[in-house]
This record gives C-alpha cells, sequence and structure tokens, in this order.
C-alpha cells in the first residue's frame, strides 16, 4: 500500500514498498493497477506523484488515476510533476485554507496535449531523464558508501598510510582548539548583499554553493555594523555547525573560507593549527555525532562543557594528519563533481518539462504513431 510518505517529492520516485498489512491498512477501495498514476492530494506544493508497475493499493490520501485509451501514463506522471500543475494544486488549495485538492478541484485542471504518440516520445524523453539522474546518485551514493569506510578506518588507526608509524594520541577537543557560540543578528541588519564579513545563518548550510566549504551567504555586514551589534568574528578555518534547535540533529559541519560571523544558533569551532590539522579534526567531527550530547527537553541545544569534552583521537603528527585528510579531501573532490552533474541533469530536466509540457518544443514523431 502506497501512502505521501513513500514518494520522494518532486521526482516521481517509490522511497519503499510496505505491505498493506504491515501498515494496519482497513480498506482496500483504491485499488492501483500497472500503469496507473498516484498522486498525493495532500500538500500539493510537494509534488508527489508516481507511475505504477504493480497491483498495489493507495492510501485515501492520494488519487489514483487511470489515463483513458490512448493516453500516455508517463506524460501524466511528468504533467503532474509539472510547474503548471502544481501552481494549480497549491493555488487552488490554498482557495480552501486546506493544503488539499480535492476531486472537483483537480478535474478543473486543464492542459494541452498533443497526440499519443508525441505523448509517448514526451513521456519516455523525461523517463531517460529521471533514469540518467538516477544513475548519477546511485554513483554518489555509492561512493558516499565509500568514503565513509575509508572514514571509519583512516580515522580511527585501524588503516594507516605507509611511512607512518608514530603513535596516536587521546584528546579532548578543548585540548586543539576553541568554541564560540555566534552572535544575535536584529532583522534590521539583515537582507545585505555584499559587505566586509558574510554573515552566515543555519538555512545558509542548504545551499548547493556551501558543501565541504562556506562560500555563500545570504546576509553581508560592514565592520561599522558588526561593531554596532558586538558581532563575533570567526576566522577563515573555523569549522561551524548548528547548536541549537532541530538542525542540531542534521549533523552539519561545514569549515569557513574568510572572517565571518554566524548567528546565535550556531557555533564555531577554532582549531589550533600548531596541534592538528584543520581538514583532520573536520573529518573526525564528521564522525562524531554530536547530537548525542543533546540533553532531553524542549529545545535542543550544545553547551561549551559538552563541546570541549569531545573525545578525539588523532596520530602525534601533524604530517599523518595532513596525509589522511587529503585522501578524504579526494574523495570529496570527486563527490562533488557527481553532485554538479546531478543538480545540472535536473536543472536540464526541469527545463525539458517547461519546453515539452507546454508544446514550446516539439518532437519528431514516425508517421501512424
Amino acid at each position: 500500500m502506497i501512502a505521501p510518505d513513500h514518494l520522494s517529492p518532486g521526482t516521481g520516485k517509490l522511497l519503499k514498498k510496505e505491505s498493506a498489512a504491515s501498515q494496519n491498512a482497513i480498506s482496500g477501495k483504491y485499488l492501483v493497477m500497472p500503469g496507473d498514476v498516484i498522486y498525493s492530494k495532500i500538500r500539493p506544493y510537494l509534488r508527489k506523484a508516481y507511475k505504477c508497475d504493480f497491483r498495489a493499493l493507495c492510501s485515501a490520501d492520494m488519487y489514483p488515476l487511470s489515463p483513458r485509451p490512448g493516453t500516455d501514463p508517463s506524460f501524466v506522471l511528468h504533467s503532474l510533476l509539472g510547474q503548471d500543475f502544481t501552481d494549480f494544486a497549491a493555488s487552488v488549495s490554498a482557495r480552501s485554507g486546506i493544503p488539499k485538492i480535492n476531486r472537483e478541484e483537480l478535474a478543473e485542471f486543464r492542459l494541452y496535449t498533443p497526440n499519443p504518440g508525441e505523448q509517448r516520445a514526451i513521456g519516455q524523453a523525461l523517463d531517460d531523464a529521471d533514469r540518467s539522474i538516477s544513475t548519477l546518485e546511485r554513483l554518489i551514493a555509492k561512493k558516499q558508501a565509500i568514503k565513509q569506510g575509508m572514514m571509519q578506518q583512516l580515522l580511527t588507526g585501524r588503516t594507516r598510510l605507509s611511512t607512518y608509524c608514530r603513535q596516536w594520541e587521546d584528546r579532548a577537543a578543548g585540548d586543539i582548539g576553541e568554541f564560540k557560540g555566534g552572535s544575535g543578528f536584529p532583522i534590521r541588519f539583515q537582507g545585505e548583499t555584499s559587505g566586509e564579513y558574510p554573515f552566515y545563518k543555519v538555512s545558509d548550510m542548504n545551499s548547493a554553493h556551501n558543501g565541504l566549504f562556506m562560500t555563500v551567504a545570504s546576509n553581508y555586514i560592514s565592520e561599522h555594523q558588526r561593531k554596532q551589534i558586538s558581532a563575533v568574528v570567526m576566522p577563515a578555518n573555523a569549522i561551524i555547525f548548528a547548536k541549537v534547535g532541530a538542525a542540531v540533529f542534521l549533523e552539519r559541519k561545514r569549515i569557513l573560507t574568510r572572517p565571518s560571523c554566524v548567528d546565535n544558533n550556531m557555533a564555531a569551532f577554532t582549531v589550533d593549527e600548531t596541534r592538528a590539522d584543520v581538514r583532520f579534526i573536520y573529518y573526525l567531527l564528521e564522525l562524531f555525532p554530536m547530537s548525542s550530547l543533546v540533553a532531553t527537553g524542549a529545545l535542543p541545544s550544545l553547551n561549551g562543557r559538552q563541546l570541549r569534552s569531545i573525545p578525539l583521537s588523532l596520530p602525534s603528527d601533524l604530517a599523518e594528519q595532513r596525509a589522511i585528510s587529503s585522501v578524504l579531501t579526494d574523495v570529496d573532490a570527486e563527490l562533488e563533481v557527481l553532485r554538479a552533474r546531478a543538480a545540472k541533469a535536473r536543472d536540464i530536466k526541469t527545463g525539458m518539462m517547461q519546453q515539452l509540457l507546454t508544446g514550446r518544443t516539439r518532437l519528431p514523431v514516425e508517421a501512424g504513431s
């Protein structure tokens, strides 16, 4: 039985299969046949739809759509995932004040459709684009798993790089660096797109441009503004992370590329580079679940005492630390290339949908098809 939480937003992908019995389903009312398209009527702005190739049930929060003869299921799927339909569905659901589209509203939507042959060609082209994206995503997942395995071996000393044999040392994070909390960021100072200091907020870590390194900020401030609000400047190479709120559980860590300010939902760890390699410590912190330090309570948060006590095991030889971080950095570089290719493939598919589903670009179809 397929429910909305089984579908990936905007991709047309099924995340997992679960039987109706395991979900304690009490009704077999909504039967889905191979070739049917299921659409989530809840929160239509999430764009959850799936073309089924097996018999299934769907939950009452979804509509099973059976394409009429001569209508291509893939064309229907991509039309439901397209921007025109999404804008329509979001607007009619907002009309009622409930983030849900009903059957009558769904029936109101009108779209241009080409002949069956061109529908099939469009559906196939967009399905091919999806397959290319999926191939890249599988490569990324495989490379990420390889990196994780390398980290488990190299960052624990289980596997040593050749020529290095000195002992490792057990330290607390507070022995090799300093943690500082971020600063309050009044709304009246927000919105500047240039300035002496980037002022990072937790949401900036969502940017595709801010992977291992923070390079793009939504807000900047001048030195004069910084002094007005007494904002702390974090140095380049500081490792930043969320310290308050649900973002703590996302376990995201990033490295600053220039002196910057961070808001008071974040903290920065400045490593003493005479004692430890910044990249090596970054990778160690990637392995360490900071959320495990969070006390049970209404608001998740990390305090300085907890952070300073984080246990770290590291080579006493700085050269070995740098050699290990260099190996992992090379893997990260490969991952970044794959992620960039996947992002480009998604952008290309979005452009194809805008062109093909509106008739702006037509596909040649063989006579008689």
